[in-house]
């Protein structure tokens, strides 16, 4: 795992894990003149709180499995799922187990935290909102048979998550009754945006994808050619995202 200059791209440290890392990494601060500390996870069944001034570690916690999603951050606690079929619950502070929740199935993608319950999808094609306080699943929502693996994207009254089944779903937050659905020709695991009323996504069918949140009607799309797995960022008006070209690109407003 690296950290790296942003102004100048040399090397500030790297820390060596037992294997592959395909979690992206998540940021908390511990306290007040403590330094920010780094959250990533491993193909070594462990999750990793690093010191991000020097890369020494400050915790490591073992799971069962691989972890692919990155860790999600609220009220003191990280939130994550494993190949496992766990949904981890974490103090913060030193790593300690808060709470474990059966998913039923392996867990690829991240959760999103909001008002104390966790959105995730899972392996066995069902995506689950649980409260995190006593550990229930409020709600599954399932509909073909194809696994969830994208982040979910959340909005004061919906969910949206990508599928295998090459769709982006929509769903109400409060109780997983489908909304509307987006059919592309190709895998979605391009984790989507919301911006402006607008949901942003690639697929594997080489397309970027701009649909209205209100109805999934499609609003443009923008043809790449290669398999879009990476998900949009949106900063000062322009939206950029890898893909499997090998190329970043940037779109205006």
């Amino acid at each position: 795992f690296y950290a790296l200059n942003a102004e100048t791209g040399s090397q500030v440290w790297s820390q060596g894990f037992d294997e592959k890392i395909k979690s992206s990494a998540s940021w908390y601060s511990p306290g007040p003149g403590q330094p920010t500390a780094i959250l990533v996870g491993s193909y070594d069944f462990k999750l990793y709180s690093l010191n991000a001034d020097t890369g020494r570690t400050n915790w490591v916690y073992e799971t069962g499995n691989y972890i692919n999603g990155s860790p999600a951050i609220a009220n003191g606690k990280t939130v994550f799922g494993g190949c496992d079929t766990i949904v981890h619950v974490l103090n913060l502070k030193d790593g300690t187990k808060a709470r474990e929740i059966e998913a039923g199935a392996p867990i690829i993608g991240s959760a999103a935290l909001a008002d104390g319950k966790a959105y995730v999808g899972h392996y066995e094609n069902e995506f689950l909102c649980i409260d995190l306080a006593d550990g229930k699943v409020l709600w599954r929502y399932r509909d073909r048979a194809f696994p969830y693996a994208t982040s979910p994207a959340i909005t004061p009254d919906r969910v949206l998550f990508g599928g295998r089944d090459k769709r982006l779903h929509c769903v109400q937050r409060a109780d997983g009754k489908g909304v509307w659905t987006f059919p592309t020709r190709g895998k979605v695991e391009s984790s989507p945006v919301v911006a402006d009323g607008k949901v942003f996504f690639g697929s594997d069918d080489g397309r970027l994808y701009a649909v209205s949140l209100a109805d999934g009607s499609e609003l443009w799309k923008y043809e790449i050619g290669q398999p879009i797995q990476s998900p949009p960022a949106i900063v000062e008006n322009r939206l950029l995202i890898g893909s499997d070209d090998g190329s970043v690109y940037c779109f205006g407003p």
